[in-house]
C-alpha cells in the first residue's frame, strides 16, 4: 500500500494536513486551563454539527463501536426490550452488542440494499401498547451497503404511536458528511467517530446526548465505568476529563470543526453529494449498479458497487492494494465478494476521486472484467467539469 495515494475506504478517511498538524502537539497538562481552551471549542463545534439543543456532547477515547456501547450502557438496564432493524453488517453488529449485554432484542429484518423499514418499525411501535420497548436503534448510513435510512421518518413513527422509546442513532459514517439534525429528528443519542467525516485518525467516539437520554441514565443499571456519562459530565464543569484524555486528537477535533464550519456545512454536504453522484455515474458507465435498492437510499459517503456475475469484488480490492497501492473497501457479511466499496467522504478533491476511479478501472481490466478502460472515468469527468451548483441541479 502506498502512503502517498488517497484511500477510498469508507473510513478511516484521508487526513487534511492542517488536522494532522493540529494533532501533533507537545505534551499538555490535561488538568490545566490550556486544555480547557482546546476542549470547550471542540465540544461547541460538534454541538453545531449535530444541531443538538440542550443535552451534552460526550467525547470518549474509543471508536464508533465504543460509542454504541456507551449509548446502551448509559440508558438501559438488563432485560430491557430494544427494537432494531437489521439490514447490513453494522446494524447487525449493534444488535449483537445488545444481545451480549442481556438486552431483549426485537429485530426486524430487511434485505441488504434496503434501508430501515419505517412502515414495519411503525407497526411494531403501534403494537407495543404497554411500551415495553425502551429504545429504538437506527443506523443512519449503513456502510456495508451504501444505504441511508430515513431517521426523520422513524421519529414520525415514534410520535404517531405516542411511544416514549429513546431513539439511538448510529451516525458514524454520516455525521460531518451528510445532513444530520438531532433537534429536528428528535434523536436522543447520536454516535459518531473521529475517523470519518471529522477527518481525524481513529480514536474518538463522539456522541450527542439529549436531555431525555441524560435523565434515563440515572435509572440504567448496565455496568459502565470508563464509558460512564455521569463522570464525564461532572468533569466537564472543571473543563476536563475524569481520566487522561487523548489531547492531540481533541486538538484535531477542534481544528476539524473549524474547517467544516469555514467551508460551511451546507457546502460540505453538497460536496459529498457531488462526489457520490460522480461515482455513481462511473458505476453506471461500467455497466454496474449500486447495492442500494433505489436512488432515494443512495449514500453520499460510500457506494457499494455490485460486481458482474462471475466476478469477485474482493479480488479487485486485493489487486488494487498489491498492484497499485490503493485501498478500496471489501464487501462484508451477506455481500462479501458480491460488491466492492468506494468511500467518497472526508477530505477529497475532484482529482483524488478521479484517481480512484481510474485505478478501479485498471484493476477491472487486469482481472479480465469486460469494462472498457476510461468509460467510468469519462462519465465522472463529464459530470465534474460542470460547476458544482449546476451539477447538483442536473442530478436532481
Amino acid at each position: 500500500m502506498s502512503l502517498q495515494n488517497p484511500v477510498f475506504i469508507p473510513g478511516p478517511t484521508n487526513i487534511p494536513e492542517a488536522i494532522r498538524k493540529a494533532c501533533d502537539m507537545p505534551t499538555l497538562d490535561h488538568r490545566s486551563p490550556d486544555f480547557a481552551r482546546i476542549f470547550r471549542p471542540a465540544l461547541a463545534g460538534v454541538r453545531r454539527v449535530l444541531n443538538l439543543e440542550g443535552g451534552e456532547i460526550i467525547v470518549l477515547p474509543s471508536t464508533g463501536t465504543g460509542g454504541w456501547e456507551a449509548a446502551i450502557t448509559n440508558t438501559l438496564s438488563r432485560g430491557d426490550r430494544v427494537l432494531a432493524a437489521r439490514f447490513g453488517m453494522f446494524s447487525q453488529r449493534w444488535i449483537d452488542m445488545c444481545q451480549r449485554h442481556g438486552l431483549d432484542m426485537q429485530v426486524i429484518d430487511a434485505p441488504w440494499g434496503e434501508g430501515a423499514p419505517v412502515d414495519d418499525i411503525a407497526a411494531a411501535l403501534r403494537a407495543d401498547k404497554d411500551h415495553r420497548i425502551k429504545a429504538l436503534l437506527a443506523t443512519h448510513n449503513e456502510t456495508a451497503t451504501g444505504v441511508v435510512s430515513d431517521i426523520a421518518g422513524i421519529r414520525e413513527a415514534l410520535d404517531a404511536a405516542g411511544h416514549p422509546a429513546l431513539l439511538l442513532v448510529d451516525g458514524v459514517s454520516s455525521i460531518g458528511s451528510m445532513p444530520f439534525d438531532m433537534a429536528g429528528w428528535g434523536v436522543d443519542i447520536a454516535v459518531a467517530g473521529s475517523q470519518k467525516g471529522f477527518m481525524l485518525p481513529a480514536g474518538l467516539a463522539i456522541l450527542g446526548v439529549s436531555d431525555r437520554a441524560l435523565a434515563a441514565m440515572e435509572g440504567a443499571d448496565l455496568p459502565r465505568t470508563f464509558f460512564d456519562f455521569r463522570d464525564m459530565v461532572t468533569s466537564y464543569g472543571a473543563g476536563g476529563y475524569p481520566y487522561t484524555p487523548p489531547v492531540g486528537l481533541i486538538a484535531g477535533l477542534a481544528k476539524s470543526v473549524e474547517m467544516l464550519e469555514a467551508e460551511g456545512l451546507d457546502a460540505v454536504y453538497a460536496r459529498h453529494a457531488r462526489y457520490a453522484e460522480a461515482t455513481r455515474r462511473a458505476v453506471a458507465a461500467w455497466g454496474m449498479r449500486p447495492c442500494a435498492a433505489q436512488p432515494a437510499l443512495y449514500s453520499d459517503t460510500v457506494t457499494a458497487v455490485v460486481v458482474p456475475e462471475g466476478c469477485n469484488g474482493t479480488d479487485l480490492v486485493t489487486h488494487a492494494a498489491t498492484r497499485y497501492g490503493m485501498a478500496f473497501g471489501v464487501g462484508l457479511g451477506a455481500v462479501a465478494g458480491k460488491v466492492f466499496r468506494i468511500g467518497h467522504l472526508g477530505m477529497l478533491t475532484d482529482a483524488m476521486l478521479l484517481s480512484g476511479l481510474a485505478v478501479a478501472e485498471m484493476c477491472m481490466a487486469d482481472l479480465g472484467w469486460e469494462v472498457p478502460l476510461g468509460s467510468g472515468v469519462a462519465a465522472a469527468q463529464e459530470y465534474l467539469r460542470t460547476p458544482p451548483g449546476a451539477a447538483l441541479a442536473d442530478a436532481a
